[in-house]
């Protein structure tokens, strides 16, 4: 069975950083594409970033420029280095792993004061 588990968020003020973690376990194939998303209460799940198996990585407009994945493939694990937070990226963060089909995390609050 498959399991994925977040780590790394918390309360941190405007402007300052914070880095999520997501590792997986129960596999011993391949993972392929990593994928970070984030719910905010009453929108849509949003894609924020996603990283293939070879390291070719795709942003959402909104953290573009602010956020950075990054995997490494020996740990199963995909990174998420969030700077410049804003309030507005108070959320729900989860990351998938596709293997076979895509696996969810728990999802990591993070919450961003002005």
């Amino acid at each position: 069975q498959v399991q994925l588990v977040e780590s790394g968020g918390g309360p941190v003020q405007a402007g300052g950083s914070l880095r999520l973690s997501c590792t997986a376990s129960g596999s011993a194939v391949r993972i392929g594409v990593m994928c970070w998303y984030r719910q905010i209460p009453g929108k849509q799940r949003e894609l924020l970033a996603s990283i293939s198996s070879g390291g070719s990585t795709n942003y959402a407009d909104s953290v573009k420029g602010r956020f950075t994945i990054s995997r490494d493939n020996d740990k199963n694990t995909t990174y998420l280095q969030m700077n410049r937070l804003e309030p507005e990226d108070t959320g729900v963060y989860y990351c998938t792993a596709f293997i076979g089909r895509h696996y969810w995390g728990q999802g990591t609050q993070v919450t961003v004061s002005s």
